[in-house]
């Protein structure tokens, strides 16, 4: 053969290998990537809730008689001490005696409820004096550095806490008495004789506290029981909000813990904070049909009531518990973040050099996009998101063009 032929021959044979090179050879794979930031990092539980009063107290007949018709409609406003019904005493001979004693159980018992009141209030100024010694110690120790602000938060939280007790043991106390001075009335008004053929004298039955008529129980006229329920009342601007948590996630609750109150019917997002997390659960069956274990979690709302002033008893909102909050983290997608293959811990595929390398990080936390990575990458690192099953570390890779 001619020279020339061999050498088209072999330049046949060359392309030929280096298509069939370059038609077997692996091309890189397509992969979406992302790059690591810092910013702000927080993880949320989220739940539904219902507002409540605080306290509401029903106000009830204390006596057996004629109840005269209740004016009064819910929503009504008020005062402590305000008459709220009338009631014509009817007294039947055979039941005198009974009903005596009866009052004057009511009597002691209210005696006994006043005192109790008192020694709460004594245990509430006790709380609340060690409360604040302990934020002024906090706080002088903050000023040298020795105590997080963290410490510094609870501590004056506690303080707040302990303020609010006493001004609930107070108004305790103030229901108390009025419970008392009522209960003493209806026994002056049963011992008192009764003259044959003349009309009862009409007995006036008082709010314990001001607020508002939150329901009328028994509107018209009637005889009533003794002890039978004629009204509630309740103080509207008081109100707090109870949320059903799993107990797994309420353990990662405490008291202070800050809360967004979404969803509540109003504009913008209300603030509120974590007061109490009840000690004891409860079974619920869930819409499944699966039983779970929860428990109560109260909040008091922390915005100005000016803005949710619109709220009431027993309306529904959305709550985000903020049990983690960073104002500087490093944080990648969620879904770069993956068990790492026979080893503990988490890992990443980052993108060097066109090839995925498999990098061990150590997660501090996650929420439904982002993962809080405490060490491990650098921002700016660009890392695949969802990587797919065939990407291996070594692998080469391109990044998914949009």
């Amino acid at each position: 053969m001619k020279k020339k032929t061999w050498i088209y021959a072999g330049a046949t044979a060359v392309a030929l290998a280096a298509a069939l090179i370059w038609s077997f050879a692996p091309r890189p794979i397509e992969v979406e990537v992302a790059t690591a930031t810092e910013g702000t990092f927080e993880t949320t539980i989220d739940e539904d809730g219902k507002t409540r009063l605080r306290e509401r107290y029903t106000v009830s007949a204390p006596l057996a008689g004629r109840l005269t018709r209740i004016t009064l409609h819910a929503g009504d406003a008020v005062q402590a001490g305000a008459v709220v019904a009338w009631l014509q005493p009817a007294y039947a001979p055979m039941l005198d005696d009974r009903t005596r004693r009866e009052q004057q159980a009511r009597v002691d018992t209210a005696q006994e409820r006043v005192k109790l009141a008192g020694a709460r209030i004594e245990r509430a100024r006790v709380a609340l004096q060690q409360a604040q010694n302990d934020l002024r110690r906090n706080e002088q120790l903050a000023a040298q550095g020795f105590v997080s602000d963290t410490q510094l938060d609870n501590s004056r939280l506690a303080t707040e806490a302990a303020q609010r007790e006493l001004d609930s043991a107070r108004q305790d106390q103030r229901v108390s008495e009025a419970s008392l001075v009522e209960a003493r009335a209806a026994l002056l008004a049963v011992r008192s004789p009764t003259v044959p053929g003349a009309t009862p004298r009409d007995f006036a039955v008082r709010s314990p506290v001001a607020g508002r008529v939150l329901r009328v129980m028994q509107e018209s006229e009637g005889m009533v029981a003794i002890g039978a329920p004629l009204l509630e009342v309740g103080d509207t601007a008081q109100l707090e909000i109870v949320a059903e948590l799993l107990t797994i996630d309420a353990l990662q609750l405490k008291p202070g813990t800050p809360v967004r109150i979404e969803r509540w019917g109003g504009a913008g997002t209300l603030q509120g904070r974590v007061r109490l997390v009840e000690p004891g659960a409860f079974t619920k069956v869930s819409a499944l049909g699966v039983e779970e274990q929860r428990v109560n979690v109260l909040v008091d709302i922390t915005s100005d009531p000016q803005q949710w002033r619109a709220l009431g008893d027993g309306y529904r909102v959305s709550l985000q518990f903020v049990t983690l909050a960073l104002d500087q983290a490093l944080r990648v997608p969620v879904s770069a973040v993956f068990p790492q293959p026979q080893a503990a811990g988490m890992a990443v595929f980052v993108v060097h050099e066109g090839r995925a390398r498999l990098t061990p990080v150590d997660v501090g936390g996650r929420n439904g996009s982002t993962a809080w990575i405490r060490s491990g990458l650098e921002s700016g690192t660009t890392v695949i998101v969802y990587p797919p099953s065939t990407v291996s570390n070594g692998a080469r890779v391109k990044p998914r063009k949009d």
